[in-house]
């Protein structure tokens, strides 16, 4: 089965990373680059667009991104470019990105509360999350739903903890939706 374009090229990139020791550095560009591609979709439609030739779009990309990252990321994209795999750019920035999170023993948390955490809070998130998982360090992202009346949803990765009253709630309403059944 043929790798996917993301982890092929995801992968080349986090191999040079290790190799020249520049995995922060690198990390810090690929995040630099999604972001000029979020900000800019006119980027990605320039880049996409099928009358424009690849020596123009490779130009574009050398002129815009050699200004703000190194030359091994410019030459990623510009690779990139002359495959035609410019929609691919920022889905194969992301895995290299997690690769590096997952190599360094970084977790990516996502907590949400019914309102805002004050600091102490947080702290004690990020110190309850360091005891009880593998990972060194969190990049923590903290959101406000106010649907979860009150506790709180973490979720790294694919294992979620849902101690939120909404939750609970839930629990109990098809808990009740049983027992109904049952007397019935």
């Amino acid at each position: 089965m043929a790798k996917l374009v993301e982890t092929t090229y995801g992968d080349a990139l986090f191999d040079l990373a290790l190799q020249e020791s520049k995995m922060d550095v690198l990390c810090e560009e690929a995040q630099t680059v999604i972001e000029a591609f979020k900000d800019n979709a006119e980027l990605g439609k320039l880049l996409g667009h099928p009358k424009i030739v690849k020596e123009e779009k490779q130009n574009v990309v050398k002129n815009i991104f050699s200004k703000f990252v190194s030359d091994d990321m410019t030459g990623l994209l510009v690779i990139m470019v002359s495959k035609d795999r410019q929609n691919n750019i920022v889905s194969t920035l992301e895995y290299f990105i997690n690769r590096v999170y997952q190599y360094k023993k970084i977790g990516i948390a996502y907590v949400s509360t019914a309102k805002p955490l004050t600091e102490t809070q947080k702290a004690a998130v990020v110190n309850k999350l360091l005891a009880t998982t593998d990972y060194v360090d969190f990049k923590m992202n903290y959101l406000v739903d106010e649907s979860l009346i009150a506790g709180m949803v973490i979720r790294i990765g694919d294992r979620v903890v849902d101690s939120s009253i909404k939750h609970k709630i839930d629990e109990l309403a098809k808990d009740l939706k049983k027992l109904q059944l049952v007397n019935s």
